[in-house]
């Protein structure tokens, strides 16, 4: 019988099959999901914001950050087997939610947390297979990593599968 791992914000967790793993309310966080493709392993990080570099390390939660928290899923997932060359990604959520204005303009960090997921992958080489992000609404996810499904739901938009 399979299990849905739930992921909370800020939050990072990993799976094996047949399990999969789910995260609520996508709103300009973006979830990350991570897959290696031969042995299934697999991960889902909650990242709300892009960059972890001002803030003290000592009492920084690595899953909030696209930095930090995808070097920790991938670190973890490496401990149960998974081999970083063999791992796809799969990415939705950054949608702008609020407008906030400030002397440089809006403040847009839905798209700021998906340009950084995007060049912390890159990175890492682990390419990108399909994504779902922007817009202006939320998103809940949920991924299976047995087969690479990456579920989408999102209120008066229905359910896609990535």
């Amino acid at each position: 019988m399979s299990e849905i791992i739930k992921v909370g914000m800020a939050d990072l967790k990993t799976c094996l099959p047949p399990n999969g793993i789910t995260t609520l309310g996508l709103g300009s966080c973006v979830g990350i999901a991570l897959r290696d493709t031969t042995n299934k392993v697999g991960g889902l990080a909650h990242i709300m914001l892009p960059d972890s570099t001002a803030v003290n390390l000592a009492q920084m939660n690595l899953a909030k950050f696209a930095d930090t928290g995808i070097d920790e899923l991938v670190k973890q997932m490496e401990a149960l087997g998974a081999v970083r060359r063999r791992m796809v990604a799969k990415i939705a959520g950054g949608a702008m939610m609020f407008a906030f204005q400030s002397k440089a303009g809006n403040i847009q960090v839905g798209e700021r947390n998906v340009e950084a997921v995007k060049q912390k992958l890159a990175e890492l080489k682990i390419p990108i297979l399909s994504e779902d992000c922007g817009l202006n609404y939320g998103r809940t996810v949920v991924f299976y990593p047995e087969t690479g499904d990456y579920v989408i739901k999102s209120v008066g938009k229905g359910e896609k599968t990535i």
